[in-house]
């Protein structure tokens, strides 16, 4: 059998429905083997290799299975390395499949710098941000090295592989009877982790123990409830403790933002609810976040200073580290989960109405869109555009969000509904990932309907995907809140450098995108005033085609609240008034020097 024809039935055995590819010489074996099993398995073409990888990480996320995209070598597979930083930042399963030159073209261990054409070390290149990344020379060790990979993606913390597969191994032939798979390592690694698993039970009769006795306990939620599919298990706990609940930029659409313990989304520029619940809790319970420093202010000592801090996450390297906590339980959400709800039931419900009160004041003094905002008289108000299209949403659709003011906009306003998905890049956090991401999304969805909210400038960053979009029909509806800037980094320019806006007002420009995608045969609309937004977002959300919405806005936007240097999270600019402020802190408040 041709080694590249193994390759692609392997994946259809692992149930992967598409794989995204631009082709090159390097690839061509892969692709063509991929085409010809096009039954089984979708080949996706799109127009960039960036997109390819963006793409497979969306699809992974909403698909609960590995994502793979196919790349030649040379600029082919360096054109990845973003996508791939994504996926690993975000602990997302991905497989990548790069071509290589022949193996008797590889320049190796050779002090050459380039031997075959287009020839480059991308195992070197990935190798920091892969949990694997191998180049294969022997055919006949490809089942163990896609066996090992599907493991090594989905085991613990989940997150992307690399397999470089040269020309000449990828035209082998091989005896696929004869093939060494990667079973008896995967059995040692099995048992190991069952033996850690056994300590789970007296942890979480620690935490039960811990809950019961605060007083004003939080349940922070971060990215790892979705990773390990958890949610079901996080609203369990909800329901029976009723908890207040904030979360991370990764973990907004791991619980429903309807729910009345829903507190918020905490952080730089989290909601005032959520950090004033945060600081003012006496006992945390953080849920597979790494706590980095939008989500705890650039003073982690500063977090939640006061409580009980206990941190379940997977990775042992994001536990104790910017954030000190008090019980560290490594282990996966989901399992840890299941045994605090199993003990759980025989706890006393929990003597917390008070706090519960103070939580419901917070959210009644300061709703999702702040009050500081200052509503734009004539033209469009990004706050209140994201509000309409908030309620305008079916409770199916996925979100899918590109990075800047677009997300925080979107994650301050928009409330994520329980069959709702919201998807956007967190640790790389590149812009351009939006349009790409929502075709993977989609995709994945099986056509369902996949909202695109990005800004003017992530959006030049892969606007050719259009193409791609109008290529295979994918139902899409675009909105580029478009400010004529890179508007958070212009708002960063105001705050720290006299307002100089270099690069983000000075320097840059845009197209009309309504222009642009009605040349791509997308139907397209420009909002420029606020008289009719509602209306115009219920014309773009109407329909089984792909569109395109040029959402006007001021040049000048901001995202309020948000915190400074220095500054815990509860005491967000613009600040409040110092009366207004010390009501609602329990504990001692913190004052810079």
């Amino acid at each position: 059998m041709k080694l590249s024809d193994y390759v692609i039935d392997f994946l259809v055995r692992k149930k992967v429905n598409h794989a995204f590819s631009l082709i090159g010489g390097a690839s061509a074996h892969l692709v063509d083997s991929l085409y010809r099993r096009r039954a089984d398995i979708k080949p996706v073409c799109v127009q960039h290799e960036q997109a390819a990888a963006f793409a497979a990480e969306a699809s992974a996320r909403i698909s609960q299975n590995i994502g793979v995209a196919i790349t030649t070598s040379g600029p082919g597979a360096t054109n990845l390395i973003t996508g791939i930083g994504s996926a690993f930042y975000d602990s997302i399963p991905c497989l990548f499949l790069t071509g290589q030159v022949n193996t008797y073209d590889y320049s190796g261990d050779s002090p050459q710098r380039q031997r075959g054409f287009q020839e480059t070390d991308i195992v070197t290149i990935a190798s920091s941000i892969t949990k694997d990344a191998v180049f294969v020379d022997d055919p006949n060790t490809i089942r163990y090295h896609l066996e090992k990979a599907f493991y090594l993606a989905t085991e613990g913390r989940p997150g992307p592989v690399l397999i470089d597969l040269p020309m000449n191994i990828q035209r082998a032939e091989i005896d696929v009877e004869t093939l060494c798979g990667f079973e008896k390592e995967h059995n040692e690694i099995k048992k190991k982790a069952a033996l850690e698993s056994l300590q789970l039970d007296s942890l979480a009769e620690k935490v039960i123990s811990l809950i019961n006795k605060a007083t004003r306990p939080v349940i922070l939620v971060g990215g790892g409830v979705r990773i390990s599919d958890a949610t079901n298990e996080l609203m369990e706990l909800v329901v029976k403790t009723k908890i207040p609940v904030v979360v991370t930029y990764a973990g907004k659409d791991a619980i429903n933002n309807t729910h009345p313990s829903f507190a918020g989304f905490v952080g730089n520029y989290g909601h005032r609810t959520a950090n004033f619940t945060i600081a003012n809790s006496d006992l945390l319970l953080v849920l597979g976040s790494r706590l980095d420093t939008r989500t705890t202010g650039s003073r982690g000592d500063l977090f939640a200073r006061e409580a009980t801090i206990i941190h379940v996450d997977i990775d042992p390297h994001e536990i104790n580290q910017r954030v000190k906590c008090d019980i560290p339980v490594l282990a996966d959400i989901g399992d840890f989960l299941k045994v605090l709800n199993t003990i759980i039931r025989i706890s006393e419900p929990l003597e917390i109405s008070a706090w519960l009160k103070i939580v419901a004041n917070y959210k009644k003094q300061y709703p999702w869109i702040p009050v500081e905002h200052t509503k734009e008289k004539e033209k469009v108000d990004y706050y209140e555009f994201m509000q309409i299209l908030s309620e305008e949403l079916d409770d199916t659709d996925i979100i899918v969000s590109d990075n800047g003011q677009a997300r925080v906009w979107a994650l301050q306003v928009l409330s994520i509904r329980a069959r709702q998905r919201f998807v956007s890049s967190v640790g790389m956090a590149s812009l351009g990932y939006g349009l790409p991401a929502s075709i993977g999304a989609a995709l994945a969805a099986n056509d369902g309907r996949v909202i695109c909210i990005v800004g003017d400038g992530g959006m030049q960053f892969n606007i050719q995907e259009l193409q791609t979009i109008v290529h295979y029909k994918i139902p899409i509806k675009i909105f580029v809140l478009n400010n004529h800037s890179y508007g958070m980094i212009k708002q960063f320019q105001k705050l720290y450098f006299d307002g100089r806006t270099c690069g983000t007002g000075e320097g840059y420009s845009c197209p009309d995108f309504a222009k642009v995608a009605t040349s791509y045969g997308l139907s397209s609309c420009t909002i420029e005033n606020g008289a009719n937004i509602r209306q115009a977002i219920q014309n773009v959300l109407q329909g089984d085609d792909a569109s395109l919405c040029n959402v006007v806005l001021p040049s000048e936007t901001s995202i309020i609240p948000k915190v400074k240097v220095n500054y815990p999270i509860e005491d967000a600019e613009p600040l409040l008034d110092r009366k207004e402020f010390l009501s609602n802190m329990i504990i001692t408040p913190f004052s810079p020097q």
